[in-house]
């Protein structure tokens, strides 16, 4: 495996420095769509965290609003709601007729005039925990938004839960949706892909070393590749031991290993080899899973967040030594090896970073929009590829910054924009979508 580290400190100087465009971004539209009632059933409206709850179709902006029904019995005691934001308006176009989901229903797009909503219905009386769902796909088109549904068609014996761990993608130019559910008695992640009418395709499977989850998907035609991190219960008898005596607490899951796997055609071979891309296993850290993106040319980038150590109550009893500040990395996976390693953004005890997607622009350009933390908090743009010899951080101006958003990206099939969609919140249960609009470069 080759790894080159470019620039990596003076990088992280630059983007923690604060500098800013000549060009600035504008803020074209921002407002609050909802507040949630808590489900306090382990999920919530950006859960899916892998997928995108936001769409874009032409002028007009889809949001997916996860609605609790007030005394409705764990665990699937939530539904959809479909927003349409246009004109400065805001307008509910469907919605589901019964709570019989967990988790968010995600979106996808094929323009010009398709959205596409994966659902994750219960099969069970309310109140069942853990019982039998039936994933599948809503259609939605035309101006009165005519609903069909469309059920893939898995193949193998599955056992698909309220827990699904859901990936889902879209290829806008071949009008391809790629679901991915995770069997609850197995952990196998099961794949099906579909065309724009609900065919099925291609089914696959994938078995990561440990039970991996929150996957990002990214389909082109028939080729597929996927990122996801490590979630397993704390393998190592002494910290899940020490870690319980501190805190009482029995959840106790670790996300310490990230994985990246794919397949060149679903339909004519299933996926390959899983690629490890990084791992905190021995100092007992965190690894979030931020972003893929997947070049005209077949190159995988990976965008993920680290820390050495999960946290402070870790680092006291058994790394004294170690951090517990999260950091930005960006790596570049070709033909399974890993060509490059990049400190993007160096996380301090000033300013972190905590939350960042991939943004593509028409001009071919590829854009992080990040949240940063510290004197100057709030959420940034930063310009990745094409390279240049600095990077710039180019402030947002939001009026309330989104420490935790999705995007309308390009692998759930929306078009690439200079305009960036985020659907997100600043806390408080208060969820809120903002248009902000990069400065276009010159050519």
């Amino acid at each position: 495996m080759r790894i080159f580290f470019l620039s990596v400190f003076a990088v992280a100087t630059v983007i923690l420095s604060g500098m800013a465009c000549a060009d600035e971004a504008v803020v074209e539209t921002e407002c609050d769509i909802f507040t949630l009632l808590p489900p306090e059933n382990g999920s919530g409206p950006l859960w899916s965290y892998g997928c995108t709850q936001v769409a874009r179709l032409g002028d007009d902006v889809f949001v997916s609003i996860m609605e609790t029904g007030e005394g409705v019995p764990l665990l699937s005691n939530t539904r959809w709601r479909l927003m349409r934001i246009s004109g400065g308006e805001q307008k509910i176009v469907a919605e589901a007729d019964g709570y019989r989901q967990r988790e968010p229903a995600s979106l996808a797009a094929v323009p010009p005039d398709h959205l596409f909503m994966y659902v994750n219905d219960s099969q069970e009386a309310p109140g069942v925990k853990y019982g039998h769902c039936r994933p599948h796909l809503l259609s939605f088109s035309g101006e009165k938004y005519l609903q069909k549904a469309l059920y893939p068609k898995w193949g193998k014996k599955h056992h698909f839960t309220d827990h699904s761990y859901r990936g889902y993608a879209a290829d806008a130019a071949s009008g391809h949706l790629l679901m991915l559910n995770i069997d609850a008695t197995t952990s196998v992640q099961n794949a099906c892909l579909m065309n724009s009418k609900g065919k099925t395709l291609a089914t696959g499977s994938i078995v990561f070393p440990v039970r991996a989850c929150y996957p990002q998907v990214a389909v082109c035609g028939k080729a597929v590749q996927v990122l996801a991190v490590g979630d397993i219960v704390e393998p190592v008898d002494a910290w899940r031991e020490y870690k319980f005596e501190q805190t009482k607490q029995q959840w106790d899951y670790v996300f310490r290993r990230l994985f990246l796997v794919g397949t060149p055609d679903l339909s004519r071979e299933n996926f390959g080899v899983v690629l490890e891309i990084d791992s905190v296993d021995d100092t007992g850290g965190h690894i979030t899973n931020q972003d893929l993106w997947v070049s005209p040319e077949g190159e995988a980038w990976v965008l993920y967040s680290r820390r050495e150590v999960q946290n402070e109550l870790m680092r006291d009893k058994f790394f004294p030594d170690r951090s517990v500040i999260d950091s930005m990395w960006l790596v570049r996976v070709r033909n399974g090896e890993i060509t490059h390693k990049e400190l993007l953004v160096e996380g301090t005890e000033e300013s972190r970073p905590t939350q960042a997607r991939f943004q593509e622009t028409p001009d071919g350009a590829l854009h992080v929009i990040l949240y940063l933390t510290g004197a100057d908090a709030g959420n940034k743009a930063l310009r990745v590829f094409p390279e240049t010899k600095e990077r710039v951080v180019l402030p947002l101006p939001l009026q309330e910054p989104l420490p935790s958003f999705c995007l309308a990206n390009t692998r759930s099939g929306n078009a690439p924009s200079y305009m960036v969609d985020f659907y997100g919140t600043p806390g408080n249960n208060r969820f809120r979508y903002a248009g902000v609009r990069l400065p276009q470069s010159e050519k």
